[in-house]
């Protein structure tokens, strides 16, 4: 069975692991993103410091191990993050997936990097950097 490679001890811990960052109504920036792929969904809330970079991130997901492991990922790293390194990441997160480029340095995604054998999963992984992007740029303002 080919998809018990996939799910992992890891993985499954991931996947787990996003309540750790749990769905917080008060942050000011959100934004939904779903798999057209899988069906997979993601909510996400940020905030950001003076300087524009994450300070607090919450998610509430409805995705599969992968999605959730991928969205778990994310949170643990974006701390600190600007919008600039959050397009970038996600672009050469699009790039790697499709069989371009190698593994982005974002750290922890070496634990999915089994997943981009599995196209169906792509939409999921891509999930909280495809939110991410879009809850940044709707906090930008022309200045």
């Amino acid at each position: 069975m080919m998809s018990a490679t996939l799910y992992t001890p890891q993985i499954l811990e991931l996947a787990t692991s996003l309540a750790g960052h749990g769905w917080d109504d008060s942050l000011p920036l959100k934004a939904s993103a779903r798999s057209r792929s899988c069906g997979s969904t993601l909510e996400l809330g940020l905030a950001t410091g003076a300087d524009g970079r994450i300070e607090r991130t919450g998610l509430r997901s409805q995705a599969c191990a992968i999605g959730q492991a991928a969205a778990a990922i994310f949170a643990r790293a974006a701390s600190g993050r600007s919008a600039d390194e959050i397009r970038s990441a996600h672009a050469a997160m699009r790039d790697w997936l499709a069989g371009e480029g190698q593994l982005p340095d974002w750290p922890g995604l070496d634990a999915i990097a089994p997943a981009r054998d599995y196209p169906g999963r792509h939409g999921a992984i891509l999930l909280a950097w495809q939110a991410a992007e879009e809850a940044l740029s709707s906090g930008e303002t022309d200045g």
